[in-house]
């Protein structure tokens, strides 16, 4: 029988890898544009590695992790809506995303042998270090907020240049967090670290784009 740890460190890596995917989908193709592009693939992958995430944060008791990844899963479906997407993809699949957070919600709240809704609220973890945490979160939150803002007032779904910059400042917050949680949390800082490469090098491309508009 695999132990809370074991189980949680399975399906953080697997989240971790989902994520990674979708940044290297999203980075290839923009690479190849040479502009940013978001594929509505980045989106369906970004649900179902924050939904993975969200038992993560449960099973590590973890209650920045859980809140924000429960915010961003909303964002990721309200994207998949502005693309057109969401009303393609499968009956099963859009009740599945709808019910499934509520549900392990529901189960955490009348207790199992892995994790508690009690537990996540009384992680165990330095009041200094859980606060750097919520900081990096919340800006790493606010990125989806602003791109999300951002998208409702352009009409469809967009990373402008300020989702990239946000996204590179919250994600050296939660990898200082990481290395700083004891025990240090090897999930987030695989995530980080591959994730603030990509963030660098988009904002590096639409700087490019945004000064050949200039000169031409």
């Amino acid at each position: 029988m695999l132990s809370a740890q074991q189980l949680a460190l399975g399906i953080g890596l697997t989240s971790q890898l989902l994520f990674s995917s979708r940044i290297v989908l999203q980075w290839v193709q923009s690479e190849r544009a040479r502009r940013v592009l978001v594929p509505a693939l980045f989106w369906e992958i970004s649900l179902i590695s924050s939904f993975l995430m969200i038992i993560y944060g449960m099973l590590r008791h973890d209650p920045v992790i859980l809140a924000a990844q429960l915010v961003s899963y909303g964002i990721y479906i309200r994207n998949l809506q502005l693309q057109g997407e969401w009303p393609k993809l499968s009956p099963w699949f859009r009740a599945a995303a709808y019910v499934f957070p509520v549900a392990m919600l529901g189960w955490a709240g009348v207790g199992n042998r892995y994790f508690s809704l009690q537990a996540v609220l009384r992680p165990g973890i330095p009041s200094g270090v859980l606060l750097l945490g919520a900081v990096g979160q919340t800006v790493f939150l606010l990125r989806f907020v602003f791109q999300w803002l951002y998208s409702e007032r352009q009409g469809e779904s967009v990373l402008p240049l300020g989702f990239w910059v946000v996204s590179l400042a919250g994600s050296l917050l939660i990898l200082a967090y990481a290395l700083l949680r004891d025990p240090i949390d090897v999930v987030l800082i695989i995530g980080n670290v591959f994730g603030t490469v990509v963030y660098f090098r988009n904002i590096v491309l639409l700087r490019r784009g945004q000064r050949q508009q200039v000169a031409g």
